[in-house]
Formats: C-alpha cells, sequence, structure tokens
C-alpha cells in the first residue's frame, strides 16, 4: 500500500485483530464488567439464559459501527439516534454504559495496532471519538 485510504486503514485494523484475538467477545466484556460491574446484572437481567449471546450481539452492533462510519455515517446516526434513547429508557441502559461497550471495543481491538503504525492508531482514535460524540448527541 502506497497511500493507504482510510477504508484499507480500518480494514487492516479489523482483519489484524480478528487474526490475533479470534472472538473478541471475552475480552471486551471483561474490559466492560471491569468499568461497569453493575452492567453483568442487567446483561443477566435483559438476556435471560441468553446472556452471552446477549453480550456477543451488542460487541456485534458495535463493531457495525465502528465498520460502517466511514463510508455510512448518517446510516450509524439514525441507528444511536434510535438505538441509546431506547436502551435508557426502556431498558434503563444508561448511555454511559453504551459508550462504555465501545470504548471496550475500541481499546480492545486498538491493542493490536503496532506501534509503528500511527496512521491506523490515529484513524481508530479518530472514529471512537466521533462515535463516542454521536453517542453523546443521541442521549440527549
Amino acid at each position: 500500500m502506497d497511500h493507504p485510504t482510510e477504508t484499507d486503514l480500518l480494514n487492516a485494523i479489523l482483519e489484524r485483530g480478528a487474526e490475533r484475538l479470534g472472538d473478541i467477545t471475552p475480552l471486551v466484556m471483561q474490559r466492560f464488567y471491569r468499568r461497569f460491574p453493575e452492567a453483568r446484572e442487567t446483561f443477566r437481567t435483559l438476556g435471560v439464559a441468553y446472556g452471552a449471546q446477549l453480550e456477543g450481539e451488542m460487541i456485534e452492533r458495535t463493531l457495525h459501527c465502528l465498520m460502517n462510519w466511514l463510508e455510512s455515517p448518517g446510516e450509524i446516526e439514525v441507528l444511536l439516534m434510535g438505538s441509546v434513547p431506547h436502551h435508557a429508557d426502556t431498558l434503563d441502559v444508561p448511555p454511559a454504559m453504551y459508550d462504555g461497550l465501545l470504548e471496550a471495543t475500541a481499546a480492545t481491538l486498538a491493542a493490536t495496532i503496532p506501534p509503528e503504525r500511527a496512521d491506523e492508531a490515529a484513524l481508530w482514535v479518530r472514529l471512537t471519538e466521533e462515535l463516542r460524540a454521536q453517542i453523546a448527541q443521541s442521549a440527549l
């Protein structure tokens, strides 16, 4: 890659993460639960017998946002504008937890970015910051 596009950089981050980490669900949830220990009960309550499945689905949705923000920010904005208030109002999941799951997912994948890939790291920080700002805006 002479001059990789942002999409190329994003794909490199995601592919490397998949190769090195496999299923990131346990790693993300461990990080998330350290920050939000009360969320374990929330996932148990909402997921009933399928708590682990719900965890995986939430991480899939978070990855969907990260993967599609560059190409379809409007789609992700609409998704978050509906999802964040719904989680807060209907499911009693505060926006801080929503943001925390994004942060935990992003941090888990960021750990696989080599130090010499400053371009990837900068893009990943920007994507994460933009999505966190969108979550905050969606919570208003």
